[in-house]
């Protein structure tokens, strides 16, 4: 699916596959017990970004202008040397499910044991989100908020010069 976007020429096509990706990416981590991440990935994955891609594209044409090779190699040494360096930077990390990492010796059991005296919520992921968490959940959410505005103060100020200009208007 990831490649068949990368590949694609239509933007309409890629965006579609796009949200497509998310919503595939959502469900695995539904079976993966990530359900809070489940929820953001598509809301924010296969919803809001889909909706600000589209948007864009009613701003500007829906084919790929297609450039030099020189241009799409340089990008792909900068994409594959990016990915070696992010798989170089795992190769210390505990193995998947690990009882002996880090995360499981430290916070998790003060989470499990602890939580519902603390916060007085049941539901363990709920009072670290909203109370543990609290502030960092905030600040993912003021980001993707700022992000949208700065995104539809963009599209919106093309469509404005673009009125503009066909209402005859001198731009001063």
């Amino acid at each position: 699916m990831a490649l068949a976007t990368v590949w694609i020429r239509n933007l309409f096509a890629a965006t579609m596959l796009m949200g497509i990706f998310s919503l595939l990416a959502a469900s695995l981590y539904v079976l993966l017990d990530a359900v809070d991440v489940a929820l953001t990935e598509a809301a924010v994955g296969a919803g809001i970004s889909i909706i600000l891609m589209l948007g864009a594209l009613v701003l500007t044409t829906s084919k790929e202008k297609v450039h030099d090779a020189r241009h799409n190699l340089l990008a792909l040494v900068v994409v594959l040397i990016t990915g070696a360096a992010l798989i170089y930077g795992t190769m210390d990390m505990p193995n998947f499910a690990d009882p002996k990492a880090p995360a499981h010796q430290h916070v998790s059991p003060r989470y499990t044991q602890e939580s519902v005296d603390e916060i007085g919520i049941p539901n363990m992921v709920t009072s670290v989100l909203a109370s543990y968490r609290g502030l960092d959940t905030l600040g993912e959410v003021l980001v993707i908020f700022v992000a949208g505005v700065g995104v539809l103060l963009v599209l919106g100020a093309g469509g404005f010069q673009r009125r503009r200009r066909e209402s005859g208007e001198e731009e001063e």
